[in-house]
């Protein structure tokens, strides 16, 4: 295919995000509306001088903690119900209109509560009720993954339990993230393992900026169904062997990666080599905004950067159809559907 035609497929073909932050998907142009509106405390009230402060920006030396800091500022946006709501259906609705039919979008209900005293299950609820309006009002289908912090342990139970309790509302998994070179998972286990118990599933952070063996720990102990990123998996032998065995999905953000300074070139990306090596692998947004991208993009990234082979990307947004929290009868009719939209792509897919 040749490049020229490139963008305007990738954009108009049906797509899959399994990994994207909900804190890390808002408009600069509703962050300004906030702030002006709820009296936020900011550097600048305009939308392109605020773009340093929660965006990554080309000058930025790519750096894993100075990625995470973005997300203290933008804390401070969650100020009302309405604001709230309003980020929420934003990021569901700028999904949609890039033509992905089924996200699953995370959101940390203590960075969306705590900087103005909100309580967490209420936080919540706002979430639930604004992404169930965006999908009657747009053509996409959503499902919700409570995300805790490593650094944060005092709350994981207490979330664990909001998840559980609204699973009807379309909460369906838990999610590990942060840094986690300075906090392992010593402190979360025995909540990852009753909530998988109660019917939600997992997905953890492992191997982006840590080490290799935090796949191991993430699948063992935490009982991870996929794993967020898992670049470092490419340093490990067993480990790429024990992801193919066990055939956990590897939920790969390319440009995050390479403003977080995991990988030093996009060429160098090994989102490909995990894919020939059998590792079911999907290309995702991570955080938009702050990285400044679309999933098209990062399919152009993945196509054009990275390598992969415009069929080999199709069959990518397969895995995540497969690898998508629903129950297995939903998750096979999403996968049917996947299939017969992307044979006008690649009439041969399997």
């Amino acid at each position: 295919m040749p490049p020229r035609d490139l963008r305007p497929t990738i954009f108009t073909m049906p797509k899959i995000d399994l990994h994207r932050h909900l804190e890390g998907s808002l408009r600069l142009f509703t962050l300004a509306e906030i702030a002006h509106e709820h009296g936020v405390d900011l550097p600048s009230m305009s939308p392109e001088e605020l773009r340093p402060y929660v965006q990554f920006v080309d000058d930025e030396a790519p750096d894993f903690l100075n990625f995470l800091s973005k997300f203290r500022l933008l804390r401070r946006f969650y100020s009302s119900r309405e604001a709230v709501e309003r980020i929420a259906y934003e990021a569901v609705v700028d999904a949609a209109n890039d033509n992905i039919k089924y996200l699953e979008l995370r959101f940390n209900p203590v960075a969306l509560a705590m900087n103005q005293g909100f309580n967490f299950e209420d936080v919540a609820d706002w979430v639930v009720m604004a992404t169930q309006k965006a999908q009657e009002d747009y053509n996409i289908q959503v499902r919700l993954i409570v995300q805790i912090g490593r650094h944060e342990p005092q709350y994981a139970r207490q979330l664990a339990e909001i998840a559980v309790d609204r699973q009807a509302g379309g909460i369906v998994g838990l999610d590990l993230a942060g840094d986690e070179i300075h906090y392992p998972i010593t402190n979360f286990i025995d909540v990852f393992q009753w909530a998988k118990k109660q019917g939600l599933h997992v997905t953890i952070h492992a191997a982006e900026a840590g080490p290799p063996g935090n796949i191991k720990d993430a699948i063992e102990k935490l009982g991870a169904e996929r794993i967020g990123h898992g670049v470092r998996a490419r340093e490990d032998i067993a480990i790429m062997d024990l992801l193919n065995r066990k055939q956990v999905t590897l939920e790969i953000c390319p440009t995050s990666n390479l403003q977080t300074g995991i990988i030093p070139k996009l060429g160098q990306h090994p989102l490909l080599a995990f894919y020939r090596l059998g590792i079911p692998v999907t290309v995702n947004t991570d955080d938009p905004s702050i990285s400044n991208i679309t999933l098209t993009d990062e399919f152009l990234v993945a196509t054009v950067n990275v390598g992969v082979p415009f069929r080999d990307l199709c069959k990518m947004v397969i895995f995540a159809a497969q690898a998508a929290f629903l129950p297995e009868a939903e998750k096979a009719a999403l996968v049917d559907w996947f299939r017969t939209a992307l044979k006008k792509y690649v009439p041969d897919l399997p």
